[in-house]
């Protein structure tokens, strides 16, 4: 050993680095490290569409209040500004390239959301503008083509409704339980074949009518031949 020359300190141990995550670190600065995505998990909402959603959301939310104020009275016309405006938005997201799978979802949850709202809104102006249903007049029966209680006059057949409205006059009556429709429609033909054999009349009118608290049908000639 030379004792001119200075001898070297003794190696100590190495120096830690001053960040404890990354070589190199300034002291005191802790630097997040990008967390990392396993297979098979969604990407991250984009921050452009993440904030058009969220004002898709507000104007969804302001639409039901103020369809709630028009119902109330409070509003003179329903929004359907604001309703057309929700309406071009969810139009425009439709068409736009949705990569991230949390947007897609959003979007779905908001126009289901809107859906329903839309359906209750439509429902609720129908109602508003047809009146309650109490209010409304009944519509008046159809006018009856075959009257048992006046008289159904025949010609050369009887119809088969003829026949079904005296068998159901009969029927409530309770004086119909003791033969069929088909078998009655027979008894009548029978019948206006026998009377304008015997009376020579153009037609026989049916009719039924109560005697001694019982319904009876009646039959009589119509437009006989005179003298």
């Amino acid at each position: 050993m030379d004792p001119k020359r200075t001898p070297r300190p003794p190696a100590g141990p190495p120096r830690a680095p001053d960040h404890p995550g990354r070589p190199g670190g300034k002291a005191g600065k802790v630097v997040p490290l990008a967390p990392r995505r396993g297979p098979g998990a969604p990407a991250a909402a984009s921050p452009g569409l993440g904030e058009t959603l969220d004002r898709l959301a507000r104007d969804i939310r302001q639409l039901q209040v103020e369809f709630e104020r028009f119902f109330n009275g409070a509003l003179a016309l329903p929004p359907e500004g604001l309703r057309n405006a929700v309406q071009a938005q969810l139009k425009a997201l439709r068409n736009a390239n949705l990569t991230s799978a949390s947007d897609s979802f959003r979007l779905g949850d908001l126009e289901a959301r809107y859906n329903t709202y839309n359906e209750l809104f439509n429902r609720r102006l129908r109602e508003r503008e047809e009146g309650p249903r109490g209010s409304r007049p009944a519509p008046s029966p159809p006018p009856r083509r075959f009257d048992v209680e006046r008289g159904i006059v025949v010609a050369a057949g009887v119809e088969p409704e003829a026949a079904e409205a005296l068998y159901q006059g009969l029927a409530a009556g309770g004086e119909a339980g003791r033969f069929d429709l088909g078998t009655f429609h027979s008894y009548l033909e029978r019948q206006a074949a026998a009377i304008r054999a015997k009376t020579g009349c153009e037609g026989v009118q049916f009719r039924l009518a109560r005697e001694d608290g019982k319904l009876k049908l009646k039959a009589r000639p119509i437009g006989a031949p005179g003298p």
